[in-house]
């Protein structure tokens, strides 16, 4: 086994697919962590099942430390290992569950865990079993920031090959000694975190889109002067021809004047003609050139809600106070909740305390017609992921070419999601968010909006809803995403053992 995870000339594609995922990739991947970066649907979750040994490359090997392991993205189902982790009694364990704050009731009450315990607790499990690669899928969804200051101080205690896919930038500016950029069929690995890495990509497609640039209109210039000589040329000849009608006419000319400017003329015709070649290649020289300078394709991005609307009613929801199981022995506390057709609201809170719970009790209430409420949850299953795609792709062609262009705006490619039956889960994400616009909605319910999306597609979403006239209701840990779209705050909090109370306050 190899002491780091080595690519060497790695390619990998799959069945089916109009173009490879990864071409001809090599790269070293040592001790400590290394970031995995790019657009969703891009193949990052496929480059951490490559370098586990989950899948094999199309073309290329694969040279893999002792005991990989791949730490999914979903929350679906308990880590394998979990048992034996709550049954060991070694150093390892204990100081995996002190690292993480796993409690010692989580094995019995799986089902009843937040996404954020649950991954918690997955992570525990993968730090315990300490293989010589960890290859972890966006870590930090679900985890609020005090859960997300002790997951990180426990990485940095790993001392195996890390690979770390995250849209998360502080983290993994904090964490990872290097970062390799993936944009399909390419990747490119940078020195330093993601925000050194995107500043050096930024120069390097600046210099580059110069270059190619001035490229491009030296062969334009180039590609003109030798049109101008070609037409030159082509008048000379024609007053050639006319020259040489004219002597032949002029049967009086026997100092043979005529025969020598027709030679003259014949000699500007053939040195243009030659000035016209010669210039046009310098300028297939010129264009050929550009192909050496990479520069990348840019697509639209910017998520519009043109189609949001407000609604006509009094309000979107109107619960008096109470108090909401949340499972053996808790139970949420709270005050009377009221949307107006314009109210946006944040629900905010540690894990664990229900705030998911309360969404999901809250859902047959909203005061809108099923049409026009767009609610994407806090975690989607593969089944349930497949089938949306499943159905988006049975869309009548022209509304469905709707829907892909403002998937496409949140940054993501339509082709590569249309040739997949099994979205990822922050494409799966988008694609919610573009079917469900679509409608006009009165009211947009989101659980942990920013959880799987990219960069491009967080910023798109943060723009597209501080704009959108509706109601909203968000709950989230990203209080940069929320400082910019509410104006009340549905704030959870332990007032006692078993007890949560939620307390409404304005921005």
């Amino acid at each position: 086994m190899a002491d780091a995870l080595v690519f060497h000339g790695v390619s990998f594609a799959f069945p089916g697919s109009a173009e490879p995922l990864l071409s001809g990739l090599s790269a070293r991947f040592g001790s400590g962590w290394t970031g995995i970066v790019g657009a969703n649907g891009c193949g990052k979750t496929t480059l951490l099942r490559l370098a586990a040994g989950e899948l094999e490359p199309s073309g290329g090997r694969i040279a893999r430390p002792d005991g990989a392991l791949y730490v999914v993205q979903r929350t679906d189902a308990p880590p394998d290992g979990m048992a034996e982790f709550f049954e060991s009694s070694d150093a390892e364990a204990w100081q995996a569950r002190v690292d993480l704050g796993v409690e010692d009731d989580w094995e019995t009450r799986w089902d009843t865990l937040s996404h954020g315990e649950r991954k918690r607790l997955q992570i525990a499990v993968a730090l315990w079993r300490a293989p010589g690669l960890l290859a972890l899928d966006e870590p930090t969804n679900h985890l609020d920031r005090d859960a997300r200051g002790t997951l990180l101080a426990a990485l940095r205690r790993y001392r195996g090959t890390g690979l770390l896919v995250s849209h998360d930038r502080e983290l993994l500016d904090e964490l990872c000694s290097q970062c390799l950029f993936v944009i399909p069929p390419s990747a490119t690995m940078r020195p330093g975190g993601v925000t050194q890495g995107m500043e050096q990509d930024r120069r390097e497609q600046t210099a580059a889109r110069a270059a190619d640039d001035s490229a491009k209109h030296a062969a334009e210039r180039l590609r003109a002067a030798a049109q101008e000589r070609r037409e030159e040329g082509e008048r000379m000849a024609a007053k050639t021809k006319q020259k040489t009608k004219n002597a032949k006419a002029n049967k009086w000319d026997h100092d043979g004047k005529a025969e020598r400017n027709l030679a003259k003329l014949t000699g500007k015709d053939a040195w243009a003609g030659k000035q016209s070649a010669a210039l046009a290649k310098r300028a297939a020289k010129a264009q050929a050139s550009r192909a050496a300078f990479h520069v990348r394709k840019e697509f639209a991005t910017g998520f519009w809600l043109e189609d949001a609307d407000v609604s006509r009613r009094d309000f979107v929801l109107r619960v008096p106070a109470g108090e909401l199981p949340l499972g053996p022995g808790r139970v949420l506390v709270h005050p009377d909740l009221e949307i107006a057709p314009t109210g946006r609201v944040a629900l905010v809170g540690p894990n664990g305390l229900g705030k998911s719970t309360l969404l999901r009790a809250l859902a047959p209430r909203f005061n809108v017609p099923a049409e026009r409420l767009t609610s994407v949850p806090q975690e989607i299953s593969a089944e349930e992921s497949a089938a949306i795609l499943a159905e988006a792709k049975k869309l009548p062609d022209d509304r469905l070419g709707e829907v892909m262009t403002r998937f496409s705006r949140l940054g993501s490619r339509p082709g590569r999601l249309l040739e997949s039956a099994q979205p990822s889960p922050g494409e799966v994400r988008k694609l919610l968010l573009a079917l469900g616009i679509a409608r006009g909605p009165h009211l947009i319910v989101m659980d942990e909006p920013t959880n799987h999306l990219d960069l491009p597609g967080i910023l798109c979403l943060e723009d597209a809803l501080a704009a959108a006239p509706c109601a909203m209701l968000l709950a989230s840990h990203d209080e940069r995403f929320l400082s910019r779209q509410v104006s009340v705050r549905w704030e959870i909090a332990e007032t006692a053992p078993g007890v949560s109370t939620l307390s409404v306050r304005p921005v």
